[in-house]
């Protein structure tokens, strides 16, 4: 099974094939905006994905369209919301401030750790 690693949160999730880098966030508890309810509407799913990008989907027009309206983006950046896990291995992300300042927006009763 695929597994994604959440870096700077200690947290790491198996998940199947052709879920997607949010999917395992909220599996597995991680800290990652989602204010459109991952439908590509909007950049608060933002992350880095440091290992294992070729176990990923290849990112859509819409997605780099979108990408293009977010904070600090770098070659490594994705929106989780559509960065599917084609096939086993590790993929290792780190959720951009502006993903996590989305989710604790969010979630106002959780506390930042």
């Amino acid at each position: 099974m695929p597994r994604v690693r959440f870096a700077e949160q200690n947290v790491e999730v198996e998940v199947a094939v052709d879920s997607s880098i949010l999917q395992a966030a909220q599996r597995g508890g991680a800290p990652e905006g989602s204010a459109c309810g991952g439908v590509c509407a909007c950049s608060t799913c933002h992350v880095y994905v440091e290992q294992g990008a070729e176990l990923l989907s290849r990112a859509s027009e819409d997605e780099e369209d979108i990408l293009d309206k977010a904070f600090d983006v770098k070659m490594s950046s994705r929106l989780g919301c559509q960065a599917k896990l084609e096939r086993d291995g590790l993929i290792v992300v780190r959720i951009s401030k502006e993903s996590l300042d989305a989710y604790y927006n969010e979630h106002p009763a959780e506390v930042r750790k």
